[in-house]
């Protein structure tokens, strides 16, 4: 999967429904409101409520540094500049 996929628009997180941003390299998506990542094996999304895994406060800033096209804002919703959750 990569940034410019039109699938990824249309993804959404199995629990809170919001976005989910793609995290190269080690191909995951990553819901940074709820921090959980979830895996893409053989490029296909695992995203099962189950298949997510959460991430410790360290991780969580290594993901939110590492999303592409991630543009600055609040640390909730880093892709929407100006806004909380």
């Amino acid at each position: 999967m990569n940034p410019d996929d039109p699938l990824l628009q249309i993804l959404a997180c199995p629990l809170d429904k919001g976005p989910l941003h793609l995290v190269p390299p080690d191909e995951a998506l990553y819901n940074p409101r709820l921090r959980r990542r979830y895996p893409i094996v053989d490029g296909i999304p695992q995203l099962l409520p189950a298949s997510g895994e959460q991430v410790s406060d360290d991780e969580h800033e290594d993901l939110l540094k590492r999303c592409t096209g991630a543009s600055p804002g609040t640390p909730e919703n880093p892709g929407t500049p100006g806004t909380t959750s």
